[in-house]
């Protein structure tokens, strides 16, 4: 019978951000995001445009003829 290894972790990005702002506000975030997670969050923001621009070539589409005297 063939022992197998643990699988090792995946590589991750990790990012700190601290916001202070004067003695009344202190904020702190830790992320930590492996490279699957980073395609889906490219996927996300990517669908996320698309759609805008969509929505906008919808919305004025017909708005020359619309404003004419």
């Amino acid at each position: 019978m063939a022992l197998h290894s643990p699988r090792p972790h995946p590589v991750s990005q990790k990012a700190m951000l601290r916001v202070s702002a004067g003695r009344a506000l202190d904020m702190r975030a830790h992320l930590r995001v492996t490279s699957g997670g980073l395609l889906a969050i490219g996927g996300l923001v990517s669908s996320i445009l698309l759609s805008t621009a969509v929505l906008v070539g919808v919305a004025t589409r017909h708005l020359s003829h619309r404003n004419r005297p």
